[in-house]
């Protein structure tokens, strides 16, 4: 009960303080709005700003399958051979550490589809820390076990799927929590620099939209949103690491 209410006892104050320091400094609405107007916001708005929140999630979710799928599958190549991955490691970290924001335009002038041009750039957001992480993994095996398996002349292919992957789910569990929210700010970003309106629009538009007609309730009602989709992916991914890890694997053992 702890772990629940002490995060929700600390959310109730900072609302209260925010709230008394606009009440009381009489900070107008188009500057900044009290909880009262967001709640109100979120209430009016909800139906422009679920389907927007459906938009921004679904593109958020096919980017994050395509970096774990993409990121796995170099990561067993890398540990295949470290000739290979000192060879390809520069290259991922050069895409990591490229701003989304500078290189999506290319990509979105690029792809012919735009709902694949923001998974792209989405998916190039969440990539680096699932390679990074799995690949650590992957090497992170007891030697002794090691040893054990080419004792007993295990095959590669046996080596991998009965010792490294098992070694490995802790770290690629780790790297999902990171890359679950970086798929999401890598779905925001492209959707701000694709300016999609109408139907197809997510959150990130009606942020731009309600920042231009100063219609600060709705904002920061979308970054609300925003914020409840983050959390809900992390809280998603550490359900899922939870449930693969318990039961074998002691950081879950011990806090079970």
């Amino acid at each position: 009960m702890a772990r629940i209410l002490a995060p929700i006892l600390v959310g109730i104050i900072a609302l209260a303080v925010w709230h008394a320091l606009v009440t009381l400094n009489d900070v107008p609405v188009y500057l900044v709005p009290s909880p009262l107007n967001v709640a109100e916001a979120l209430v009016q708005d909800r139906a422009l700003l679920v389907g927007a929140l459906l938009v921004t999630l679904k593109v958020a979710l096919l980017a994050l399958a395509l970096a774990l799928v993409t990121g796995v599958l170099i990561a067993f190549v890398f540990v295949q051979s470290r000739l290979v991955e000192r060879s390809l490691l520069p290259y991922a970290i050069l895409l990591q550490v490229t701003p989304i924001v500078s290189i999506a335009p290319l990509i979105i002038i690029w792809a012919k589809n735009l709902t694949l041009a923001l998974v792209l750039c989405a998916a190039m957001a969440a990539l680096f820390p699932i390679i990074a992480n799995t690949t650590q993994g992957l090497r992170s095996v007891d030697p002794g076990l090691l040893d054990l398996f080419r004792l007993h002349d295990a095959s590669r292919w046996q080596t991998l799927v009965r010792l490294r992957i098992p070694s490995a789910l802790p770290y690629f569990f780790a790297g999902l929590k990171v890359s679950s929210g970086l798929a999401l700010i890598g779905t925001v970003v492209a959707e701000f620099v694709a300016g999609t309106g109408g139907s197809r629009s997510g959150l990130a538009y009606q942020i731009l939209m309600a920042g231009i007609n100063l219609n600060m309730p709705r904002l920061f009602a979308a970054l609300f949103v925003i914020t409840l989709a983050g959390v809900a992916l992390y809280a998603l991914a550490s359900w899922i690491a939870r449930l693969s890890l318990r039961g074998w694997h002691e950081s879950e053992v011990a806090s079970a």
